[in-house]
């Protein structure tokens, strides 16, 4: 179930008063004449006194915060030690998250949801959901009674009412390519990287803007749901700051592509909860000579054997430039594993503070030399110059905190989102990455390979219990 709280940042009282002024011309004519603002105004500005959380208030978030946790201590809530936003309760079987105001709840019998519910009405006002469709502008349909059991994900408005904000027209054809694709030049004997975008003016200010604002607007819809756009997303996002005309070419390639496909939508199928991680880089493949880094998390059934097991869904999928000049394919194969555990570790620590308990978690990498080292089994000669932070692998290893196995590029679910792509592959990799309505009635598939050379199901998961 999901519910919100009223007022929860604007209704906290402060300890500590603070103060602020506007200038007349920005306070409404009507609210002045109202509240006779005219004569209390000095400097042609209204100075006000700020008694309760407000909007811009930068301390408005942690006063909210502590004011709850005061609160819900009397009845045994409390917050997780590593996951901020996770409360959990002494006894009751029950855990909640909560983002801003928004509540999703996890529990197994309702009264343990009532009395949740009923220690925060003494405090705030509650809306409540008990069916959860809708949480963080997302819309959850749960299936309990099929087999097995689901949860789809959807955004249906968002799309159309961000390219309506944006007054981006219709395109004209359907784009299904995120991202211009580059033609690899195969058996080229010197590497290059390419800075020919360099050479373009920067767009005027307002056109930057433009351009900030679709980036900002279709962040959260990749991030949640579309993840597809996440790399032409990546490319943009690096480059808004000084847009040039090319930026802007690709941020409309980008909205067209969003406009063709509007809803995505991602199923996530019951599960134990075992994380699961592709790892994957490609290697010059930025500006200023950057490689890329790419992962691809789910929650899977069989730990014991991660060649074969289950695909699941993504619960999340990195994507960005590796911040360090990497020498050679294979460290970039390591940095890129490297970024992906650094990812995993609060993942792993949510789903055992939920009671998921992890095995060691299994890494899918596609460079037996990234393996060897990870796993020691390589002697170092050249790649001694490997930065020294990627050691830190070495030593989770050893931990059995992560489990690295090879296999080959084909069936590494992260290679998609390390570089660009032609349309048609897009266009079969989408239903790999995302649930597609008219293949629902299918199962999903029991093998890595199954899934990624033959139009998959809406394969994606996570384990279903009553409540969120």
């Amino acid at each position: 179930m999901t519910a919100d709280i009223k007022d929860f940042y604007y209704g906290t009282p402060m300890q500590d008063y603070e103060y602020g002024h506007l200038p007349v011309e920005l306070v409404p004519k009507e609210v002045m004449d109202q509240y006779n603002l005219y004569e209390l105004a000095s400097n042609n500005k209204v100075y006000f006194e700020i008694q309760k959380g407000m909007p811009g208030l930068k301390q408005a978030g942690i006063i909210a915060h502590n004011r709850l946790k005061e609160h819900l201590m009397k009845y045994d809530y409390y917050p997780c030690r590593f996951t901020p936003s996770l409360w959990k309760h002494k006894h009751l079987p029950i855990s909640f998250t909560l983002v801003v105001d928004d509540l999703g709840i996890k529990y197994v019998k309702k009264e343990t949801a009532e009395h949740l519910l009923d220690a925060l009405k003494k405090q705030y006002e509650i809306s409540t959901d008990w069916e959860g469709h809708d949480y963080l502008g997302l819309t959850l349909d749960w299936s309990y009674n099929t087999t097995p059991k689901h949860v789809t994900l959807s955004m249906p408005k968002y799309i159309p009412e961000g390219l309506h904000k944006l007054q981006h027209p219709t395109p004209v054809k359907p784009q299904h390519s995120p991202a211009k694709h580059t033609i690899p030049t195969y058996g080229a004997k010197t590497q290059c990287a390419d800075n020919t975008d360099e050479m373009q003016p920067t767009l005027p200010e307002h056109e930057i803007k433009y351009v900030q604002k679709a980036v900002g607007i279709s962040s959260y819809y990749a991030s949640a749901l579309d993840n597809t756009a996440l790399m032409a997303l990546n490319d943009l996002a690096a480059a808004q700051a000084a847009a040039k005309q090319s930026t802007k070419d690709s941020l409309n390639q980008l909205l067209d592509y969003l406009a063709t496909h509007p809803n995505a939508k991602i199923r996530y199928y019951e599960s134990p909860m075992i994380l699961q991680i592709h790892s994957d880089a490609s290697y010059l493949s930025a500006p200023k000579a950057r490689s890329r880094a790419a992962g691809f998390f789910f929650l899977s059934n069989n730990p014991a054997q991660p060649i074969q097991s289950e695909l699941n869904g993504t619960i999340h999928v990195l994507c960005k430039i590796i911040k360090s000049v990497v020498g050679s394919a294979a460290e970039s194969e390591i940095a890129a594993a490297c970024l992906n555990s650094h990812e995993a570790i609060p993942m792993r620590n949510t789903l055992e503070e939920l009671g998921h308990k992890q095995p060691a978690t299994p890494m899918q990498v596609d460079n037996t030399t990234a393996v060897g080292f990870m796993h020691k089994q390589i002697k170092q000669r050249r790649s001694k110059a490997i930065d020294m932070r990627f050691y830190w692998l070495q030593d989770r290893q050893q931990q059995q905190q992560f489990s690295a196995h090879w296999k080959e590029g084909i069936n590494n679910l992260a290679d998609y989102f390390s570089k660009h792509f032609p349309s048609s592959y897009h266009q079969q990799k989408r239903s790999v990455c995302l649930h597609i309505p008219e293949s629902h009635h299918r199962q999903p598939s029991t093998n890595m390979i199954q899934a990624s050379q033959q139009p998959p199901s809406a394969t994606r998961g996570v384990s279903l219990q009553r409540g969120l």
